[in-house]
């Protein structure tokens, strides 16, 4: 995390250390993953594999150009094919081996597929390539990481001798500390009676499948460390339902820290013998915390429990900024919030850089980045690599990895914010997803419209712990029908809402109607209707994401909220959680 003020423009001292240093991550890719299945099989890099044969031997600059020159842009409809040959049955090495990289993966990645398509899988290689950024701990003491290692499936592949080995399917973020401390598979039956070094929760909690009752454990381990430092998760919301989870069960968890017991939560009989050794008697330390009260009211309640915590990091940029006020509720002003880092399945892309400024990230990838100005057409002439980026501008990220994708498209937008003055490294701020959209009719929304459309709302009704939209086709002018939950003392009581609470209808359609000229027109031209609200119960996402856990069996770190909703099961859900819909005066 950097204290220091960001430069617009690069030096030319650093553009130089800048463009060797990603001219070199380049070079490694090229000559790590050229005899792979996928580059010498694929048609499109027909060119390429030429081009790069003759340069031998090639310098990184020479391999820049020969790449830049003959290297097409891919989508996953390119690697689909490929990846596929995992999920045949038997599913055999000589098939499989060298793929998109040398060797076999450590794990496959799936995204969360919160998009409504079907969700993308993406083989990750256990190898560090020279010259890639160190991975960074950003704390050194005693943390409580809320993490998942369970998996959607483990996958036999044959050997010609018989035996197999597993490749398990799972979330990004489980497989990388899994591969951080090389916890294949194979050593879960050891490895699940141990506990991760300066981490509070044993490994066994991070095998619990029912959310609930996973967030319970990991509070269960914090709360009996009382010198814990941080907190780390992949999203506020997760965070946050752990607290709200943990005020739920306050004297359950308190009887079990003075008893040493471990209580009987839901869904929790495969790890229980491995967590009670883990929990030793501390009657002090629950007397402590019952004079510390469950005083969630109060701000910086986990300040009081924790008097040695220093920061939390999670994820509280893009849709999850609504998590923000919550959060500096329940921390209060002694404890920083470090909103993590910036990526997706494919690669991470960056760091969180400040702490003032949570979306400011820097590139610290170990993957060769190259960006499209989101101005011009996508094509491979029209790419810019980061010593070449301009700041202010928006471009979008086009990725070749360690782990076998070529040019390829991410999907995210981003600004660049200026440059690191130490090493160049682009500073960037995330933007949206792109062709992210929800269309109603001929008018498109993107997802940044859609939340700061609601966000322009709050102003009448009050702050918002989570949103989502669908179109609302209840009239013949179809509207964008947002479902919100409320903070808790709007949300348990509908009939405190503030007199003047449908106003926020007229906010969110004027913010709309200001930022998205086509929404304006066709508002006018009376083609759609004005935005409609409707107020969920207390607690509905959180409920959403046990829900979405026990259909797509991700992690419970995966799982979160769609900006928009295109699927028939989860909009009913949702309907049927609704507690009230706001209207004006007129339509009471």
């Amino acid at each position: 995390m950097s204290s220091q003020t960001p430069i617009a423009t690069l030096t030319p001292g650093l553009q130089i250390q800048l463009k060797e240093h990603t001219e070199g991550l380049l070079s490694n890719i090229i000559n790590t993953n050229l005899q792979t299945r996928f580059v010498q099989e694929f048609d499109g890099l027909r060119k390429f594999r030429d081009a790069i044969e003759l340069l031998k031997p090639r310098s990184a600059h020479e391999a820049w150009e020969c790449y830049r020159d003959s290297v097409p842009l891919t989508n996953y409809d390119t690697y689909e094919p490929f990846i596929s040959r995992f999920l045949a049955d038997p599913c055999r090495e000589e098939d499989v081996k060298d793929l998109l990289s040398p060797g076999l993966p450590f794990y496959i990645a799936k995204s969360s597929g919160t998009s409504g398509k079907a969700a993308k899988l993406f083989p990750k290689y256990h190898r560090h390539l020279i010259g890639a950024a160190p991975g960074r701990n950003i704390f050194t003491a005693k943390t409580c990481h809320i993490l998942s290692l369970t998996y959607l499936r483990a996958i036999d592949v044959l050997r010609n001798e018989g035996k197999a080995t597993k490749v398990i399917v799972t979330s990004s973020s489980s497989g990388r500390v899994r591969m951080h401390y090389d916890l294949c598979v194979e050593k879960d039956p050891e490895m699940i009676k141990m506990t991760l070094p300066n981490t509070t929760s044993p490994i066994a909690v991070s095998h619990i499948r029912n959310y609930r009752s996973y967030l319970l454990m990991h509070a269960l381990f914090a709360l009996a460390e009382e010198k814990l430092t941080g907190f780390r998760a992949v999203f506020g919301t997760l965070f946050l339902d752990l607290i709200v989870f943990m005020e739920e069960e306050w004297p359950t968890l308190l009887n079990g820290i003075e008893n040493g017991t471990i209580p009987d939560f839901e869904d929790m009989h495969h790890v229980r013998e491995y967590l009670e050794p883990k929990l030793l008697p501390n009657p002090s330390r629950a007397q402590k915390l019952r004079e510390i009260g469950e005083s969630k009211a109060d701000p910086g309640w986990l300040f009081r429990i924790w008097p040695e915590l220093q920061q939390v990091a999670c994820i509280v940029t893009g849709v999850f900024a609504t998590t923000l006020p919550k959060l500096r509720h329940y921390l209060g002003p002694e404890v920083l919030i470090n909103s993590g880092g910036i990526g997706a399945s494919e690669a991470s892309i960056g760091v969180s850089y400040s702490f003032t400024d949570l979306n400011l990230f820097k590139v610290t990838s170990e993957e060769f980045i190259e960006y499209l100005n989101i101005t011009k057409d996508p094509s491979p002439v029209n790419l810019v690599p980061a010593w070449e980026l301009e700041t202010g501008h928006r471009y979008e990220i086009f990725l070749t990895t360690r782990n076998g994708l070529w040019r390829y498209c991410l999907g995210d937008i981003i600004e660049v914010a200026g440059f690191d003055p130490n090493d160049g490294s682009p500073l960037l701020r995330y933007v949206e997803r792109s062709n992210r959209e929800l269309r109603l009719g001929v008018v498109s929304i993107t997802e940044t419209q859609i939340i700061e459309g609601i966000l322009a709302g709050e102003k009448s009704l009050g702050k918002i712990n989570e949103f989502t939209v669908i179109i609302d086709e209840r009239t013949s002018l179809r509207r964008l029908g947002y479902f919100v939950e409320l903070h808790d003392a709007l949300n348990f009581n509908i009939s405190r809402l503030e007199p003047n609470a449908h106003l926020a209808l007229h906010e969110i359609h004027d913010e709309l109607r200001r930022i998205n000229y086509n929404v304006n027109v066709n508002f006018s031209n009376k083609v759609i209707g004005e935005p409609t609200i409707r107020i969920l119960k207390p607690g509905t996402f959180r409920e959403y994401r046990q829900w979405r856990l026990g259909i797509a069996r991700t992690a419970a770190g995966q799982t979160k909220v769609p900006v928009f909703v295109m699927d028939e099961a989860t909009k009913e859900w949702l309907k049927e959680r609704v507690m009230h819909e706001l209207l004006c005066p007129a339509e009471d």
